[in-house]
């Protein structure tokens, strides 16, 4: 029903007023009686078979929302209500900030792609906290953290420092975001010594607490195999306790929309399907030049069972959609599942997730 009634009139309308809009219609919605009810029925599709350990976190399945849906932490437990074994919120900065300006969200249609130049918009941490507080106990929550536009990154550790602290108390587990193309000189951060200084001041952090909690780092796709290589040592070096692979790519190579469509959209970082095969080689890459020493959440063109149980074979341990339940609806997540438990009925789960 989705793709054929209801697709067809979001996409007729601008991405980014859609995205709000149907942010407000869902909010509704489950204030209806009943209808969250409906909804878990109809989606949920849970057993025990897919649960996943990592992290010291029980995950109820391995499909969760990627960041950038719900930055500031709105729609927890109706997301979760669709499927998703865990939610991830931001990115989050410490101070609101309106992100760059409009038009900023595409879609390309014939590639089942979106490009965004979103420049981490969000309500700041102290916002998304007061949302936290109300979320049930038993989603799994991750926050995504990244700094400011306006702040330096000379002085960027403190903006991370600051997500860190504010949000310890209310998510699961953290992702150091320094991998989107949207905030201007981000990815910098990236480079083996400030990522190094970074990471290890959270984790020397995090180590003070009476509870740690897992932080990750999210990287791009556009890293080459030498950069993989250095991100893998700081990451072991700094024990952080795994990576998301990947972000949004700025490449634009073999995509089926015109030159002309996608020169007038200008820059962005762009996910969806023309992302799937370079995210799955760096996952790939990542857990056979580490020999599994860390897990990975694979995130990138996922859009069918396939593009899922692909991900998982090689080397994610769990796996996020965002383009896919835009351009396929929440019924992908059942499918998902379905397909997992099928093929755990002939093979054993080890096939399936490399490095749990």
């Amino acid at each position: 029903m989705y793709k054929q009634l209801v697709r067809p009139i979001l996409f007729r309308f601008d991405a980014e007023s859609v995205h709000h809009s149907t942010f407000k219609m869902i909010k509704w919605a489950f204030k209806v009686p009943g209808v969250s009810h409906i909804l878990k029925n109809r989606y949920a599709y849970n057993n025990p078979s897919l649960e996943r350990e990592l992290f010291g976190l029980t995950f109820k399945n391995p499909i969760g929302l990627a960041a950038g849906f719900d930055k500031n932490a709105v729609l927890i437990p109706e997301m979760a209500s669709f499927g998703f074994g865990f939610i991830e919120i931001g990115t989050l900065t410490p101070k609101a900030q309106a992100g760059n300006p409009k038009p900023r969200l595409f879609r390309l249609k014939k590639d089942q792609a979106i490009i965004n130049r979103m420049g981490f918009n969000n309500d700041g941490v102290s916002i998304a906290i007061e949302h936290l507080k109300k979320r049930p106990a038993n989603i799994i929550v991750g926050g995504n953290i990244g700094k400011n536009k306006v702040t330096p990154n000379e002085e960027a550790i403190s903006d991370y420092e600051k997500c860190f602290e504010q949000l310890y108390d209310y998510v699961d587990y953290f992702v150091v975001n320094v991998s989107s193309p949207n905030t201007p000189n981000l990815r910098a951060l990236q480079d083996k010594e400030p990522l190094t200084k970074l990471l290890q001041t959270l984790h020397t952090k995090n180590q003070q607490k009476e509870k740690p909690k897992p932080i990750l780092l999210k990287i791009a796709p556009d890293l080459t195999n030498e950069q993989l290589d250095e991100v893998i040592e700081v990451v072991i070096d700094t024990k952080t306790d795994g990576l998301i692979a990947t972000n949004t790519t700025i490449d634009r190579g073999g995509l089926q929309a015109s030159n002309e469509q996608v020169e007038a959209i200008g820059a962005g970082g762009l996910s969806g399907q023309p992302l799937r095969k370079r995210s799955t080689e760096v996952i790939k890459y990542i857990h056979q030049k580490s020999n599994g020493a860390f897990p990975i959440i694979g995130v990138g063109g996922i859009a069918s069972p396939t593009d899922a149980i692909e991900k998982l074979e090689a080397g994610a341990s769990l796996v996020q959609i965002y383009s896919g339940f835009i351009y396929e609806g929440p019924s992908l997540i059942k499918n998902i599942k379905k397909a997992l438990i099928k093929m755990q009925s002939t093979k054993r789960p080890e096939t399936l997730v490399a490095s749990e």
